[in-house]
């Protein structure tokens, strides 16, 4: 009895003694495979850094605000994905069109305040410059904080003000990031390749951060998503406080005797740019709805409907990183060509579509709209960036922003209506025509000024005598 107890003690110390090797060697394996992990994050910093302040960036403080803008657009994919489907917030695939309409409406409603507000704000207080934008993302942090307990009560009344105010936030954010970058821009680069370093980064950003938003959402919940933005946001606040100083500067003496800015009179080539955008962002918008439609209701044969949507999304998607990496080919060109260029192409691209009307021309002139949206944007902000003085650059970009994405927004709604009674080739012909006309009427209008001017420099100047 005693030597059968003795071996079953003896049996239960080696089993003790190999858990416990397992043990140690799993921690060893855990704390290898943490190390790996930290060093392959360094690495992808160090790499990432290398990029972000290359070409004297990383001396004039654009390095830093690559870094920011590409935090704050993960931390807006982790929101948007976070409230997917909740309140109009998600993608309104498969929804009725009243539905789809009243979701357009309701993002109409945040760009109504950026530009009467917003931008005269940012002016006001150029002087703080750093504080502005850190305080946009200090405030989203916390907005997502209660949004998150919002999520987890399923308290809609107060979820929805929050998520309005975080978009409104976030254009604030783009209205003063355009504003300081000819403070930040280094002197061998361009204002539409710097534009485009900070596009591209943020889209690369947003679009890795969404994808990790997904698996968080159905692993952990959304509400967890939306605390991991709040981190997110705070981070990049914090670095938005240690810009350099020279991003700040000093605030206008008389604020009263500022002109005020608008639409009609920014000066012939911001209005000419602005536009050709408008009418860029009126096709997209329209692009958009559409073609959604015409998929949900089988106008659009050759593949399955979700395979269909999937294909047309990815090809937006890549339109508008290509746009952003396409700026480098573009940075010996007029920005105001480039913008002309972008709605001729888009034209073009448009019309050819509704001759060969399918699946697959649909995904081009995704691509392609996308594309012309992205560097048309780009261009739009150099020549803002450059044409409009800094004591009102900032409203000037709250103009630009509400009024492109109101412009985006009545596509979506023309695309949504022309759904209910014509088919592909026959919409896309009405866009095609639209875009045709706006050119030749931006084409006339410059030339009419070109020459105007040069009949003004040949008149003599008036004898003093």
């Amino acid at each position: 009895m005693a030597g059968g107890l003795r071996r079953t003690g003896r049996a239960f110390a080696q089993t003790g003694r190999v858990v416990a090797r397992t043990g140690r060697g799993a921690v060893r394996t855990t704390r290898r495979m943490g190390g790996g992990a930290v060093r392959t994050g360094r690495f992808v910093g160090r790499v990432t850094r290398r990029f972000t302040y290359a070409q004297g960036a990383g001396r004039t403080g654009l390095g830093r605000l690559i870094e920011i803008s590409a935090m704050h657009s993960a931390g807006d994919a982790l929101v948007t994905v976070s409230l997917a489907g909740t309140l109009f917030l998600g993608t309104p695939v498969g929804q009725p069109r009243g539905q789809v309409a009243l979701y357009l409406i309701i993002t109409m409603v945040p760009f109504t305040v950026v530009a009467p507000f917003v931008g005269p704000v940012l002016d006001r207080f150029r002087s703080g410059r750093r504080y502005v934008m850190a305080g946009t993302l200090f405030a989203r942090g916390l907005l997502c904080w209660g949004m998150a307990s919002s999520v987890v009560y399923k308290d809609t009344l107060s979820l929805f003000p929050a998520a309005l105010a975080v978009l409104v936030l976030s254009k604030a954010y783009n209205v003063s990031r355009a504003a300081i970058m000819p403070v930040v821009l280094p002197a061998d680069s361009t204002l539409v390749t710097a534009n485009a370093r900070v596009t591209l980064f943020a889209l690369l950003a947003a679009g890795g951060a969404a994808g990790a938003a997904v698996g968080l959402t159905v692993w952990l919940g959304a509400e967890w998503v939306l605390r991991a933005a709040m981190v997110v946001f705070l981070v990049s606040g914090v670095m938005a406080v240690r810009l350099p100083r020279h991003v700040d500067s000093p605030d206008p003496e008389d604020l009263d005797a500022r002109p005020i800015r608008s639409l009609f009179n920014v000066g012939p080539v911001v209005g000419e740019s602005m536009r050709a955008n408008i009418a860029i962002r009126l096709q997209g918008g329209f692009l958009v709805f559409f073609l959604l439609f015409l998929v949900q209701d089988d106008h659009l044969p050759g593949l399955d409907p979700k395979a269909a949507l999937a294909l047309l999304a990815v090809a937006a998607g890549g339109g508008g990183l290509l746009g952003a990496a396409g700026a480098s080919w573009a940075r010996s060109h007029s920005p105001q060509l480039i913008v002309l260029g972008m709605l001729a192409v888009t034209m073009i691209t448009t019309i050819v579509s509704a001759f060969f009307f399918n699946v697959w021309t649909a995904v081009g002139v995704s691509l392609t709209g996308a594309f012309a949206q992205s560097l048309g944007k780009l261009a739009l902000d150099a020549i803002v960036q450059r044409e409009i003085g800094e004591e009102i650059r900032s409203s000037t970009f709250g103009v630009v922003e509400s009024v492109l994405q109101l412009a985006w927004v009545f596509g979506g709604l023309i695309g949504v209506l022309m759904s209910l009674f014509a088919r592909g080739p026959l919409g896309l012909a009405v866009a095609g025509v639209g875009l045709a006309v706006s050119l030749v009427w931006l084409l006339v209008r410059r030339r009419v000024r070109v020459r105007s001017r040069a009949l003004a420099l040949q008149e003599p100047a008036p004898n003093p005598n």
